[in-house]
C-alpha cells in the first residue's frame, strides 16, 4: 500500500481497522477494506483500499468520503454503531439496524471530528446525515485536548472502546525535565445517543475498580456565588459524579444567534474556578441548551502554560432532566463527561501549590440563582497496576 498519483507520503496517513464487505463472507475470495487519511486539493479525504489477502491492495477510484471544508485527515476511523441496542458492534457487522461513524483527526487543528451516516456495503458508498462544515458546529469526540484517537471492538464484552492522545499544555523545558510528553486518555465506551444525532462516551466500567474512599451528600443547596468543600477526598486523583437540579429557567439567558462558538462564550464569561468544569443554562427559542465549560485560566500560578478555556453545547432540557457531570482527575489531567456522556472535555492543569495532598475538591455555583445538588458521590482513586504480560497477571484496568 503506497501513495500514488503524486500523493506526498506526509499526506498518506494511518490505515484504519480493516473490515469485510458482503463479498468477504463468501470464502477465500472475499475482500477486506481499509481507509487511509489524505489531503487532496486543499481538502481532507479518506482513500478506500481493497484486498483479498492483506498483501496486495487496490485503491478505489473514488474516496470513501471527502470534504473541501476541512484540512488534512489523519488517523481515520470507520465503524458501525447500533441504533437499538446498548452494545457495541463489530467493525465488519452486516446488521442493518446501524449507523456508521466516520471520524477524522483534523491536522493542524488537533481536533477529532466525526459525522454519522449510512453505508452501503454493496457499493462501498457512505452518505452522511450532516457533513462536515469546517466550523464549531462540527461534532467532536472531545472539545478539549484529545487527538489522534482510535477505537476497537471488544468482542468479549460486546462494546466499542475509544482511546485518545492527550498532549501537554506545559512549557518545553518542563517536558524535557520530565523526560516524557503526553499520554493516552482513560478508555471510553462508545454508543449512539438516543436522538441518533451524536455519540455517547463514558469511562469503561473497569475504572471503578480504582475507587477507594467514598464521600457523598444529597439534596444540598448551593447558593449563587458560593462554593462548598468536599472533604476527605484526595483531589489530585479522584472520580466525582454530581447531579444538579435547577429550580427555574425563567431567568435563563436568551441565546443570541451569534453564540455559535461555545469555547468563545466560555472564555468571555469566566466560567470556573481553578480549572474545574461547570454548566450554564441558556435558552433558545422554545428549546433549552446547556453550555459546558472547562476554564484553565486560573489553574496555576506558573507562567508560560497553555490555559485555554474549552466549551461545548449540549442538547439538554433541565426542566425535564437533572444536569449531570462526571469528572476524572489524575494529577494534571481532568476528563469531564457532561449530560451522561453527551459532551466530553479533557484539559491539562499544572498547579504550583495544589499538588498531591494539598489539592482540594469544591462544588461551586458561579450563577446568580440557587441550585440544588441532588447527589454528589466522590471517590479517591488509587493508581492503576499495570501487570507484566510475561507474568500473565490480570491487570486492574
Amino acid at each position: 500500500m503506497r501513495p500514488v498519483d503524486d500523493i506526498l507520503p506526509e499526506y498518506f496517513r494511518d490505515p484504519s481497522t480493516a473490515w469485510k464487505g458482503p463479498d468477504g463472507w463468501k470464502g477465500p475470495d472475499g475482500k477486506w477494506r481499509v481507509i487511509v487519511g489524505n489531503e487532496m486539493n486543499a481538502g481532507g479525504q479518506v482513500l478506500l483500499y481493497r484486498s483479498k489477502d492483506f498483501l496486495r491492495w487496490t485503491r478505489s477510484k473514488n474516496p470513501l468520503h471527502s470534504s473541501n471544508k476541512t484540512p488534512m485527515w489523519e488517523c481515520p476511523d470507520f465503524y458501525p454503531v447500533s441504533i437499538n441496542g446498548m452494545y457495541g458492534v463489530d467493525t465488519s457487522s452486516q446488521d442493518k439496524f446501524t449507523k456508521y461513524v466516520l471520524k477524522a483527526s483534523m491536522f493542524p487543528l488537533d481536533h477529532d471530528k466525526y459525522i454519522l451516516g449510512s453505508y452501503s456495503v454493496k457499493n462501498d458508498h457512505f452518505s452522511p446525515d450532516t457533513d462536515f462544515k469546517g466550523d464549531a458546529s462540527d461534532l467532536r469526540y472531545d472539545y478539549g485536548k484529545f487527538y489522534a484517537s482510535k477505537s476497537f471492538f471488544d468482542s468479549s464484552k460486546k462494546r466499542r472502546i475509544l482511546w485518545g492522545w492527550i498532549n501537554e499544555a506545559g512549557t518545553e523545558p518542563d517536558v524535557i525535565k520530565k523526560g516524557w510528553s503526553g499520554l493516552q486518555s482513560v478508555p471510553r465506551s462508545i454508543l449512539l445517543g438516543k436522538n441518533h444525532k451524536q455519540l455517547i462516551q463514558w469511562p469503561i466500567k473497569e475504572v471503578e475498580k480504582l475507587r477507594m474512599k467514598k464521600v457523598s451528600f444529597h439534596d444540598k443547596e448551593l447558593k449563587g456565588g458560593s462554593a462548598v468543600k468536599v472533604p476527605g477526598i484526595t483531589a489530585s486523583q479522584a472520580d466525582v459524579e454530581v447531579l444538579f437540579n435547577l429550580p427555574s429557567l425563567k431567568e435563563a439567558e436568551l441565546m443570541d444567534p451569534s453564540w455559535v462558538v461555545p469555547q468563545l462564550l466560555c472564555s468571555q464569561n469566566a466560567a470556573s474556578v481553578r480549572g474545574k468544569s461547570f454548566f450554564a443554562s441558556l435558552e433558545a427559542s422554545m428549546t433549552n441548551v446547556l453550555c459546558s465549560c472547562s476554564d484553565q485560566s486560573r489553574s496555576s500560578l506558573r507562567e508560560g502554560l497553555d490555559t485555554t478555556t474549552y466549551g461545548a453545547f449540549m442538547d439538554i432540557d433541565p426542566s425535564h432532566e437533572k444536569i449531570s457531570l462526571r469528572t476524572l482527575i489524575d494529577h494534571s489531567i481532568i476528563e469531564s463527561f457532561g449530560g451522561e456522556g453527551r459532551s466530553c472535555i479533557t484539559a491539562r492543569v499544572y498547579p504550583k501549590l495544589a499538588i498531591g495532598n494539598e489539592a482540594e475538591l469544591y462544588a461551586f455555583n458561579n450563577g446568580t440563582l440557587d441550585v440544588t445538588i441532588s447527589s454528589l458521590n466522590a471517590w479517591s482513586m488509587k493508581k492503576a497496576r499495570l501487570a507484566s504480560f510475561n507474568k500473565r497477571r490480570k491487570p486492574l484496568i
